[in-house]
């Protein structure tokens, strides 16, 4: 009868290590199935291409963003562009000499902002449409960054149209992502950083 409480106890033990495994596994299970959601989901092309919005928003951080933004400033697709993201000291000449623009028809329209990441580029958007008066804007990023922006973006400007407007990098494999090392691993940040920000969105609504 001695060994009794130990036998007890060594079995609780095996007990409590196999709830552990088994909850381990369950949130394996739906991490894994909601990665393969987010993947599938990323957009695939521009649904609304050629809608007229108030503004163009452009996230800096990425290859073809800008030049995106340029050129459908350009086609007076809205009437200003918001340029989020940009490094301390570059100025919109400067912008405008890399990208080899002229300033005429840009110069007078172009807004810079200065955020270091996402949930700044929301906070610094949604301040700039205020002072514009403006209520709708069309969201230049990435397609694989289109998601967590929109959920930053709706959360701070739930009343604002905004159209995604994603680019697509030449050197993001979107459709056999899990085949590239690089692709993937930038599926898989961007995923987590999404389940972060929707998060934040039900902690910390507008």
């Amino acid at each position: 009868m001695k060994g009794a409480p130990k036998r007890f106890a060594h079995r609780r033990g095996r007990r409590w290590i196999l709830y552990c495994l088994v909850l381990i596994a369950a949130f394996g299970f739906m991490w894994t199935g909601g990665l393969l959601w987010f993947a599938s989901t990323l957009p695939k092309s521009v649904t609304d291409p050629l809608r007229k919005t108030d503004a163009i928003v452009v996230l800096t951080g990425g290859s073809g963003r800008l030049e995106q933004g340029f050129d459908l400033i350009e086609q007076q697709l809205a009437k200003k562009l918001f340029v989020s993201g940009v490094h301390q000291g570059v100025e919109v000449e400067e912008l405008l000499k890399i990208f080899q623009r002229s300033p005429s028809g840009v110069t007078c329209c172009m807004t810079l902002g200065r955020a270091v990441d996402t949930v700044g580029n929301a906070a610094e958007t949604e301040e700039w449409m205020t002072q514009q008066g403006y209520q709708s804007l069309r969201l230049v990023t990435a397609a694989y960054h289109m998601p967590r922006s929109l959920v930053e973006f709706n959360r701070v400007m739930p009343t604002i149209q905004i159209i995604p407007n994603p680019v697509f990098p030449v050197n993001f494999k979107q459709h056999d992502w899990w085949r590239w090392p690089g692709s993937a691993g930038l599926i898989v940040t961007e995923y987590n950083k999404y389940l972060v920000a929707l998060l934040r969105s039900y902690i910390i609504p507008a």
